[in-house]
């Protein structure tokens, strides 16, 4: 049999994601996916799933889940936790980086995201039928990630049954983290429709995000920056990617993330580089941020690095028995006597 999770209240910005639907830009669909694809496959390490199977993103709160087949294996990752309300009465919680294992009737009540991106992951990934290539959630275009819209109460979630028979849950000593500084960036490729004055100014001031972001982009408050002339404000539509930060006629950029458009018609003054783009998942709105210019050589070695450093967050994962929680394997395997004994007066 199968597991099924039940959406019992959507919250607000939960959707279904995964690496994304690679090779289809040419068609006008955007990339999509996980915004933090580290933070991602950290949940999917926690119960031991394939890297790229489909997990819940939470960008908000309110999001309640009802296990309605199981038992479910469930983990989170990120700046955030949830309370599990079990069928029998009790009450536990599961904080970030820790797996639980839920029985049918069980209900997860998920708290806020507080960096505004976390991930929860189910064993065996979410078995939402994909499309070209993807599970991913991308309501513009009616693409399935569920039924090709937001989430409403009642709507199920097949996954995998656990029937693993080891109690012990798994958890990370030391959470993964995103690297600090300014977001690096390559320039380009219409520097030129800028003046030398404004990409210094770019590059020296503190730009703050707005309450203008989504899947789609994340529009900055700063400065305004000065293009060459009124014309150099538009281009002729070329490709865009996530990443690309995009400067219109106000002279206040936005970045596009992983639903972002597949083409453009603003200048790109430009492109976060790939070790940097995850960050921007968390960049709530009045956090400020400045960026860096580097050439292609060290954002290379930057995302080299990234994934040095997540190989070493892997050695973090451990296993624990959960407070209560009865090892009978372990308990029949030491320090027990074999046979009778017969006591005489």
């Amino acid at each position: 049999m199968s597991g099924v999770v039940e959406i019992v209240q959507p919250g607000i910005g939960t959707t279904v994601q995964d690496r994304g639907r690679v090779g289809h830009r040419h068609h006008g669909l955007p990339l999509s996916g996980w915004l933090d694809a580290p933070l991602a496959q950290a949940a999917n390490a926690l119960l031991g799933n394939r890297l790229d199977e489909a997990v819940l993103e939470l960008r908000g709160m309110g999001t309640v889940l009802r296990v309605q087949a199981g038992p479910v294996r469930l983990a989170l990752a990120g700046r955030t936790s949830a309370v599990c309300l079990h069928s029998d009465g009790r009450r536990s919680a599961l904080p970030a980086w820790h797996s639980t294992t839920l029985l049918e009737g069980d209900v997860l009540q998920l708290g806020a995201a507080a960096s505004g991106c976390a991930y929860l992951a189910v064993a065996g990934g979410l078995r939402i039928p994909p499309q070209l290539g993807s599970r991913s959630s991308y309501w513009r275009a009616g693409l399935t990630g569920v039924l090709g819209r937001a989430f409403r109460p009642g709507d199920l979630l097949p996954c995998a049954q656990w029937r693993g028979a080891d109690p012990k849950e798994w958890r990370s000593r030391s959470p993964w983290t995103q690297s600090i500084g300014p977001v690096r960036v390559l320039l380009g490729p219409q520097q030129d429709h800028f003046t030398a004055d404004a990409i210094a100014q770019f590059l020296s001031q503190d730009w703050e995000a707005t309450a203008a972001q989504d899947r789609m982009g994340l529009r900055f408050l700063g400065q305004p920056l000065a293009h060459v002339n009124p014309a150099a404000a538009g281009i002729v539509s070329d490709g865009v990617a996530p990443g690309a930060i995009q400067v219109p006629a106000s002279g206040q950029p936005m970045v596009l993330l992983a639903d972002g458009q597949t083409v453009g018609g603003y200048p790109k003054i430009a492109t976060v580089i790939s070790a940097d783009l995850p960050r921007l998942a968390h960049l709530r709105p009045g956090t400020r941020v400045r960026f860096e210019s580097v050439n292609l050589e060290t954002a290379h070695r930057a995302l080299l690095s990234e994934r040095d450093r997540w190989q070493r967050w892997l050695t973090t994962l451990e296993t624990y028995l959960p407070p209560g929680t009865v090892d009978e394997t372990a308990l029949y395997g030491a320090n027990l006597i074999s046979g009778v004994l017969h006591a005489t007066p």
